[in-house]
């Protein structure tokens, strides 16, 4: 598999994907560098996964042969279909194209039949990362310096070329093409873009996270708090028509669910940003115990035993962090997190610690390279060497209670 495909395989998502986009794109800005990224997107793409070229890949790409290659053969060829509208039917249709969805090898095999595109980006140095069918591709610019644009343009038209040959089809009108950096050379960015026939945006969602190009996450975090609400004031209704129990199960999955989503991509962000969040939290730890508006929140949240938001965000961080210097997380995780070594023999050697990059600006202070170092070199060593997942985790939560409700 492709170290940039992140769909459907075990220790990867779409936050992993986001926080290694994320903190490209913070990187660049702290070198005083605009990103550029395209998102992709096709139409109906496991639809029309050709059956020949699959095999193909599945041969000369994967390795298959003999009895394993015949088993593929079997399962793809051979089936039809046919439209049933009350006693009438129509023609029984042979399948040429197409994986079988709703079974566990639909994905794999179309991430399988995607092999070859990453040779594409890697030919014109485009840096790319996908997710089943979602691709997108990104880039850095230096002020003043836009010639890397024509390589992404030749990049996109090649993309198109390598779709068709593979019966995909690539949906020009739904890729989006955003920039991310100073205001001043976004726009300079976008005019250029523009004048090479791409259509740039401030604003996209990508993989169910609204992006901006400064990056404030701010209209994520409206989004998601509207949507909380509008469950909360449904789940309200029910109050006194479910069990505690239920109403719980409830709340944390129409609530919970939505300000946990990728909130390993919030770190650093202001107290006013975050502190939306917190109110949504704040109203379902209410509506739960049933406390009135007037009531502190602190003892509550405390006697339901649940990390405030700000420290849920850094339990996400820290968690990736164990998992991926463990082998539990995707490799360009790891490849982020660099051991500290000092040049001569010191106290902190062998303590678990972490490289912290240096960096110039808030934007990089932002990034999870140097976020998630920095959080996890404050941690106790006990934690850090907890030797199973079950056990850093317990022992995490544990930590972080303590740090959000005795200050």
């Amino acid at each position: 598999m492709d170290n940039f495909q992140s769909g459907f395989r075990p220790h990867h998502s779409t936050e992993t994907a986001l926080v290694k986009i994320i903190n490209d794109i913070r990187l660049n800005s702290d070198s005083g560098k605009i990103s550029v990224l395209v998102l992709l997107d096709l139409s109906a793409a496991f639809d029309t996964v050709d059956h020949n070229i699959l095999l193909e890949r599945l041969e000369n790409w994967v390795g298959l042969s003999g009895m394993a290659l015949n088993w593929f053969r079997s399962y793809l060829e051979g089936r039809g279909y046919y439209v049933s509208i009350g006693e009438h039917k129509s023609k029984w249709t042979s399948m040429t194209c197409g994986v079988p969805q709703g079974s566990i090898l639909a994905p794999l095999l179309f991430s399988l039949y995607m092999l070859p595109l990453s040779q594409i980006m890697r030919k014109n140095q485009i840096a790319y990362h996908s997710y089943a069918d979602d691709t997108q591709i990104y880039l850095a610019l230096s002020p003043n310096d836009y010639s890397p644009i024509d390589s992404l343009c030749q990049c996109i038209d090649e993309i198109n070329s390598w779709m068709c040959q593979n019966f995909l089809q690539l949906n020009k009108e739904k890729t989006e093409v955003i920039a991310f950096g100073s205001k001043e050379e976004v726009l300079k960015v976008n005019a250029y873009l523009d004048s090479r026939g791409q259509t740039t945006k401030n604003q996209v969602k990508n993989l169910g996270v609204i992006l901006e190009s400064d990056l404030s996450f701010s209209s994520h975090v409206k989004a998601v708090t509207k949507s909380a609400y509008y469950h909360y004031k449904n789940i309200a209704r029910l109050r006194c028509l479910v069990s505690s129990q239920d109403l719980e199960k409830l709340v944390h999955a129409f609530i919970t669910s939505r300000v946990d989503y990728c909130n390993g991509l919030l770190t650093g962000l202001p107290k006013k940003t975050t502190r939306q969040l917190q109110l949504v939290q704040n109203a379902a730890a209410r509506i739960l115990t049933r406390t009135r508006k007037s009531e502190h929140i602190t003892p509550v949240l405390r006697s339901l035993h649940w990390l405030p938001v700000i420290f849920r965000i850094d339990f996400k961080v820290l968690l990736l962090i164990y998992k991926s210097l463990n082998g539990l997380g995707p490799k360009y995780i790891a490849d982020m997190l660099t051991e500290y070594k000092p040049n001569r023999p010191l106290r902190s050697l062998g303590s678990s610690q972490l490289e912290i990059p240096r960096v110039h600006t808030k934007q990089r202070e932002s990034a999870f390279s140097y976020y998630a170092a920095r959080s996890w070199n404050q941690l106790p060593e006990e934690i850090k060497c907890a030797k199973t997942l079950a056990t850093f985790k317990s022992r995490l939560k544990t930590h972080l209670f303590s740090c959000a409700f005795t200050e």
